[in-house]
């Protein structure tokens, strides 16, 4: 049958229309999702939580990328995409791809002993460490920035990578090399060392040459303190509502494992280039993700953690490829999505931001799962009407926001910005914020501790001391409140709370997590005291109040036993985190 010409313009018109219809349903929807990622991260700005620069891709196309706040805040000068930060630990998978490529090229092998290519690191370690420990977190070398006098005597000088191995190469190996995962600075600076020593070119010079110059990461590089360098962000931490200069830090100390700079718009790039073989052949790209080692609840690759991520504030999660990094004045995070090339990148220069949190909503956005928005914080908000109208008219404002949905309370920050006026010699203000928090938290001894620091500054000595025996109560660690107790004439021993050896000894042996079998908490007991000891964090355990409460002096923990059914002996520390004795 023969179609006139009216017909098929009609039908070409229907068509058109069609396409044209799908094309702006498709830019809206899009559209749509940006809007909201502003939203969410606009209110993060806001609130005081996050200061830097986002880009977020959806299958393999960026639909979102902005900065927040200020790069430099002596100069007003703000953070855009194209901010240099630094990235701390993202550096890591850097590393781990030099190597990989070496690998490629067979100039290097994962699993001979490390003292092939380092013959003068010392025997003992050396001929039982691997390449793949090192990348892996699993040689038990201890961590270098963990050690004792870190910042006061190491961080602030320039090392050598030699130099910098060397301060920690005869070490006592934590556990037996592939045993265990555990986190250190240390093994990617040795394999940093190694990079240099088995190409005869520096760190610096190796990464330019084989990853940033041929994907054209122009933006990215190795910091250093000296050369001026266009678009850089400044590094700064937060107290309470206020911010300070970041500590200073020789770049050649983090090195290998964290002395990268780079941008979003970068970043994409290099996320885009590990979907293809530019850089590494199909085999040994897929070696990098792979899941090699446990770790927490996910799994180590090389550089790179493989696990999953939480959509939103709902129970459905989705696999990632991602990465942290944190660095004086910068705390950075990486989350790929491999299952349909999805990416966000959060870089921020005012460190401490919740990042993780952050990409959670963020990934919420991009499957169309519900999430919540942030919430603005009691204390600061409290503080801010205490200078704005006094302390009568700020407390019943409190009284109006504590429960409120739009706000969160925070014991550590009500305490800090209770010091922030106590050290400004507003004591009185000080005490108001204090006794608030003792009411919020009645099972803190450190909000005890501080309301009676105030008290004590305002002259109420009487009551002072009430609040030190409570919080001696609480904690009978507190040496601070023991010693004022004391030199205030008030007898502690009826306050520290007696349990018999025997049930101490009831108590010991090893604790695994409900959730995570990997995580044990083992107890023992020495001279009388029960200790704690937690992936080799060893710590006192202390009774205080109530059948089977304890604390852990140091932190504030606590720790609840169940000794009801002395063959099913359980554990709750903080709280809710729930462990059951295994031997």
């Amino acid at each position: 049958m023969m179609m006139g010409k009216s017909n098929r313009t009609i039908i070409r018109t229907v068509f058109l229309g069609v396409f044209i219809a799908t094309g702006i349903f498709n830019v809206s929807y899009g559209q749509a999702k940006a809007d909201k990622l502003d939203k969410l991260v606009s209110a993060y700005a806001d609130y005081g939580k996050f200061n830097g620069s986002v880009l977020v891709a959806e299958k393999g196309q960026v639909i979102y990328k902005k900065g927040f706040g200020l790069a430099d805040m002596e100069w007003d000068i703000r953070n855009q995409p194209d901010t240099k930060h630094r990235l701390g630990s993202i550096t890591k998978q850097f590393t781990a791809m030099l190597i990989m490529q070496l690998v490629e090229q067979g100039k290097l092998k994962l699993d001979v002993p490390i003292s092939t290519y380092l013959p003068d690191y010392p025997k003992k370690n050396g001929d039982v460490i691997t390449i793949h420990h090192l990348l892996t977190h699993s040689s038990g070398i201890p961590n270098m920035t963990a050690f004792p006098g870190f910042v006061k005597n190491v961080m602030r000088n320039s090392y050598s990578p030699l130099q910098l191995v060397t301060t920690f190469a005869d070490s006592t190996l934590q556990f037996e090399p592939g045993k265990k995962f555990a986190y250190s600075n240390s093994g990617y600076l040795v394999l940093g060392y190694i990079i240099e020593k088995v190409t005869g070119k520096s760190y610096e010079q190796v990464l330019r040459e084989n990853i940033l110059s041929p994907l054209k990461m122009n933006n990215t590089g190795y910091d250093h303190h000296e050369p001026l360098l266009k678009n850089r962000a400044h590094g700064y931490e937060k107290n309470g509502r206020h911010y300070f200069n970041a500590g200073f830090i020789d770049m050649s100390v983090p090195h290998a494992a964290g002395a990268m700079y780079s941008t979003v718009e970068d970043l994409y790039l290099w996320d885009q280039a590990l979907y293809g073989n530019q850089l590494l052949r199909k085999e040994n790209m897929e070696l990098l993700f792979k899941k090699h080692i446990p770790s927490g609840g996910s799994y180590y690759g090389y550089g790179w953690g493989i696990g999953e991520i939480a959509l939103g504030n709902t129970a459905e999660r989705i696999g990632t490829i991602s990465h942290g990094g944190g660095i004086n004045g910068f705390n950075t995070q990486i989350t790929r999505i491999p299952s349909d090339k999805s990416f966000i990148v959060l870089l921020n220069n005012t460190g401490g931001a919740p990042l993780n949190e952050m990409t959670n909503a963020i990934a919420a956005i991009l499957y169309d799962k519900t999430y919540d928005l942030p919430k603005r914080s009691v204390a600061y908000s409290l503080a801010d009407r205490i200078e704005k109208d006094g302390i009568p008219a700020a407390l019943e404002y409190y009284k109006g926001i504590k429960d409120s949905d739009g706000y969160y309370l925070n014991e550590n920050e009500m305490n800090g910005t209770g010091y922030e006026f106590l050290q400004s010699g507003k004591v009185k203000e000080a005490a108001a914020i204090f006794k608030l928090n003792t009411q919020a938290f009645p099972k803190s001894a450190n909000v005890f501790d501080s309301y009676g620091e105030a008290l004590m500054a305002l002259g109420n000595k009487t009551e002072a001391i009430e609040n030190y025996k409570t919080s001696v109560r609480l904690n009978p660690g507190n040496e601070n409140g023991i010693k004022i107790l004391k030199d205030n004439g008030v007898k502690t021993d009826d306050l520290i709370k007696k349990v018999p050896i025997e049930y101490l000894k009831l108590l010991e042996g090893e604790y695994m997590n409900a959730d995570n079998k990997e995580w044990k908490i083992k107890f023992d007991v020495t001279e009388g005291i029960l200790y704690g000891n937690d992936r080799g964090y060893r710590y006192k355990v202390l009774p205080v109040g109530g059948e089977g409460a304890f604390v852990n002096p140091d932190d504030g923990a606590s720790l609840v036993f169940d000794t009801k059914d002395k063959h099913a002996i359980t554990m709750v520390l903080f709280g809710r985190v729930k462990f059951k004795k295994v031997i």
